[in-house]
């Protein structure tokens, strides 16, 4: 027993460890550090259904410090109010850099926003190549603060991690969880400096693209049946030898991804297998390391409280382990302006999130499909 509670304890301190070399890696872009003149750059949105978003996000690229810059907008299929607010804001008097564009039907064997992408990026003009989401707000000086650090690095792809809004209590349980997976689990100089595609990291909500690299990895055609395109964009650029970088984009970019725990609950059901690459062995391996990390240690103080064992191995180990779970949550809440609240409840956030990577794998493994913006997909044969 006493060998189990070590090794729970050794990887929880490991994580920690990588948590704190990748808050330190992560280099936060900053307002009114970039380069205000330089490439053209198209900054392309998909949009489907966004009629709560999609006039922030578009009035916020609009009002950026950047100079030689486009903003394209696709209306990808809404049925909502989307495309009314996009023709209120084209015939706007600041609207000089906006094009909007009807998205042509899904084909065959293409998931929603990838088929979104491919065509802005066959719309685009630019040498560079922007694309985030409806959902994100955008500081004056998100496109050239990421223009700049894109060009001093380098690189070929970039993308940040926004400061994700959370406002209902569901939000605030399991959104945070974005930021925890990725800073204790993946070393993140690692995708930086080694061009193995297992070592990858982007998001979806804020991509930059040289334009070269974007056409030598195929663009978003390569990653045309995989809803999780992100990932595997970044997968497909290191593959084909480019070269990627990410920055904390906390301070020039926010996004509210979902606005309640249902939205919450079909998002994250939608990503967590494929995010994978619906590996059912990976999965369960997951989810059996999150129980004992992170659901199995107060089960153990549970037990001895009602036995009155207050051994090593029966308390303290595992209360230490809860300690260190706990600070890891607690630092990524204070560097991302994160609720501590709900970040004292981590416990909780971990048995929904095991819930909620059960129910992705159901809707996938029992052919139920992906249902997402009233689309529905069928990931079944992808099941390895």
């Amino acid at each position: 027993m006493i060998l189990y509670q070590l090794v729970v304890l050794f990887c929880l301190l490991l994580f920690l460890g990588i948590l704190l070399w990748n808050l330190r890696e992560l280099k936060p872009l900053l307002p009114g550090h970039g380069a205000c003149e330089g490439p053209m750059v198209s900054v392309l949105v998909p949009a489907r259904n966004e009629e709560c978003n999609i006039e922030g996000c578009v009035r916020s690229l609009l009002d950026q410090d950047y100079v030689n810059y486009e903003v394209i907008v696709l209306d990808d299929g809404s049925h909502d109010r989307t495309p009314e607010i996009l023709e209120s804001l084209s015939r706007s008097p600041s609207a000089e850099r906006l094009r909007v564009l009807g998205g042509e039907p899904l084909p065959a064997g293409w998931h929603g926003k990838a088929w979104a992408c491919h065509q802005l990026g066959r719309a685009a003009r630019g040498r560079m190549l922007l694309f985030t989401d409806a959902d994100t707000r955008h500081e004056p000086g998100s496109v050239s603060a990421s223009v700049g650090a894109l060009l001093t690095e380098g690189a070929d792809m970039l993308s940040l991690t926004p400061r994700q809004e959370t406002v209902t209590f569901g939000e605030r349980l399991v959104v945070p969880l974005v930021y925890f997976i990725l800073l204790c689990y993946l070393p993140l100089r690692f995708v930086r400096t080694r061009p193995e595609p297992s070592l990858c990291f982007a998001n979806g909500q804020f991509i930059l693209f040289t334009r070269d690299g974007y056409e030598r990895i195929g663009g978003h055609e390569a990653v045309r049946s995989d809803i999780v395109e992100d990932v595997w964009l970044c997968k497909a650029m290191k593959r084909n030898g480019g070269r990627v970088v990410s920055y904390d984009g906390s301070r020039i970019v926010h996004c509210r991804m979902y606005r309640s725990f249902s939205e919450v609950w079909k998002g994250f059901s939608k990503n967590l297998f494929a995010g994978i690459g619906y590996n059912a062995p990976g999965l369960f391996a997951l989810m059996l390391m999150t129980a004992a990390l992170y659901v199995v240690p107060y089960g153990f103080l549970f037990d001895s409280a009602l036995g009155g064992d207050f051994s090593m191995e029966r308390f303290w180990l595992p209360a230490a382990q809860i300690v260190v779970a706990l600070a890891c949550r607690l630092l990524v809440a204070a560097r991302f302006s994160q609720p501590f609240p709900e970040a004292l409840l981590h416990v909780v956030s971990q048995i929904v999130l095991l819930l909620l990577a059960f129910r992705s794998f159901t809707l996938v493994a029992f052919g139920e499909g992906v249902g997402w913006k009233g689309r529905r997909y069928d990931f079944s044969g992808k099941i390895s």
